[in-house]
């Protein structure tokens, strides 16, 4: 057996392998505390990035398959104009069915923005035809020129000028919080990087007793791995089930509220936050030992 073998042997008898790296100090505090914050901040911005796509989604089924068709005309021909246009929507294919808006429905559109009490009779409102698609749609220009030749005061809105600007908005966040978790995970690796190198030149006195006793550099980098992926692990821990916590304190989603009311998790998502500890231990893990075996060689 070799003098190495026998020593090793005898460190992990006593308990001694993970003293190697001190268990306190400066780099055990900057490890834990980055791991902590970065997935505290992780856990919202995945939080972000899934209500973005939950929003998107919503927005696009909701206006994908509806169309209005708004009627301006003089007060003799709206009623006239009405059933025309109520015809040709009967008639068009990819129509599912149309209906015209009453007066307390109208009312109830415009409440938001002008009260309950708007009185619409002594104002010229529009009238409103509600259009629901089947899934193949129509044909939207075709339909624009029929309406126009046979009710010029129809106006198709198909809603796409609405929908098209919110998905891709929505998309686009759900994007950056994708992207905003890759640069917490990268800047962890970076933080965790740079905690690694300052402990082994801390212990660089211990580093060159271990080599001459016939240690690797292997072996060497293996005690500082193990103690920084489970400093990392257990901060992240505390960060994950603190963001979580706080993201449960959030207001719950709204229709009023729209998105600023819908951050939170639901249901089978709220296990998605509990794959950042392990992601930040993996981060941890090849970081220490990329930092650890590239310093050892370095050192004479």
């Amino acid at each position: 057996m070799s003098r190495f073998s026998a020593l090793s042997e005898r460190l992990f008898g006593e308990g001694l392998y993970p003293r190697i790296v001190p268990p306190t100090g400066f780099t055990a505090r900057l490890t834990a505390f980055t791991a902590a914050a970065m997935a505290f901040l992780a856990v919202f911005a995945l939080a972000l990035s899934i209500a973005a796509g939950r929003l998107a989604d919503r927005w696009s089924e909701t206006l994908a398959r509806t169309a209005t068709v708004r009627i301006s005309a003089p007060a003799g021909q709206v009623e006239a104009q009405v059933r025309a246009v109520l015809r040709v929507l009967a008639e068009t294919p990819g129509v599912a069915s149309a209906r015209a808006l009453d007066a307390a429905e109208r009312r109830a559109l415009l409440a938001p923005w002008f009260g309950p009490d708007l009185p619409l009779e002594t104002l010229p409102i529009p009238e409103l035809v509600e259009v629901i698609e089947t899934p193949e749609g129509f044909d939207a220009e075709g339909l624009r020129l029929r309406l126009q030749a046979e009710a010029p005061g129809a106006v198709l809105d198909d809603h796409t000028r609405w929908r098209r600007p919110l998905v891709e908005a929505a998309d686009r966040l759900r994007l950056l919080g994708m992207i905003a978790i890759a640069l917490i995970f990268a800047t962890t690796s970076a933080m965790i990087t740079l905690a690694a190198q300052a402990a082994l030149a801390a212990n660089r006195r211990v580093i060159e007793v271990l080599r001459l006793i016939g240690a690797r550099d292997v072996w060497i980098a293996r005690a500082f791995v193990r103690r920084f992926t489970l400093r990392a692990l257990a901060g992240a821990a505390g960060g994950t089930v603190a963001g979580m916590l706080a993201v449960a304190a959030l207001p719950r989603a709204d229709a009023a509220g729209g998105f600023l009311t819908g951050l939170g998790f639901t249901g089978a998502g709220w296990l998605l936050p509990l794959l950042v500890p392990p992601l930040a231990a993996v981060v941890a893990f090849w970081s220490t030992r990329g930092a650890a075996l590239r310093m050892l060689r370095e050192m004479p």
